[in-house]
C-alpha cells in the first residue's frame, strides 16, 4: 500500500540543490517495503548536490534535457524517456542542462530509514563540464 503523497509543489531545500528546483508528488510505501519517490523539476542550470543512495537510485526522465554524472565518469546527457540507474553508494549528481529545464521522477529504496546521503554542492566548473568545455 502506498502512503498518500504530497500533491502540491514546493521549492527543493537550498542546502542540497543549486538553482530553481521544485519537488512534487512525493510518496513512500508502507513497511516492509522500502521504496519511495518524488518528481523533481529543474530550471535550466539547476542541479542536485553530490550525493549517494545506500541501495541505488533510478531516474525516469519525463521532459526536457538533463545531465547526470557519476564520480569519475563523463557527464551523461539525458532526455524524455531515458531511464538512468545509479548503483548503490556511487557518488553522483543530476539536474537540468545549462540551456533547457528537465523534470525527472526519482525512485530509491531506504536502508535503515535512510535513502540518501547529501554531500557538497556541485561546483560551476564541474557542472559546466557537461558543455564539453
Amino acid at each position: 500500500m502506498i502512503i498518500p503523497g504530497e500533491t502540491g509543489s514546493a521549492p527543493a531545500p537550498p542546502e542540497y540543490f543549486t538553482g530553481d528546483v521544485q519537488i512534487s508528488g512525493r510518496y513512500q510505501a508502507n513497511a516492509p517495503a522500502r521504496i519511495g519517490g518524488v518528481t523533481v523539476s529543474f530550471s535550466a542550470g539547476a542541479r542536485t548536490a553530490w550525493h549517494t543512495h545506500p541501495l541505488g537510485q533510478t531516474l525516469f526522465i519525463v521532459s526536457g534535457r538533463g545531465w547526470v554524472q557519476q564520480e569519475g565518469q563523463p557527464v551523461q546527457d539525458v532526455g524524455p524517456g531515458d531511464v538512468v540507474w545509479i548503483p548503490p553508494l556511487i557518488r553522483h549528481w543530476h539536474g537540468a542542462s545549462a540551456h533547457e529545464p528537465m523534470t525527472h521522477f526519482a525512485v530509491a529504496e531506504a536502508l535503515d530509514g535512510n535513502s540518501v546521503t547529501w554531500m557538497e554542492k556541485v561546483s560551476d566548473g564541474d557542472y559546466h563540464k557537461g558543455l564539453g568545455v
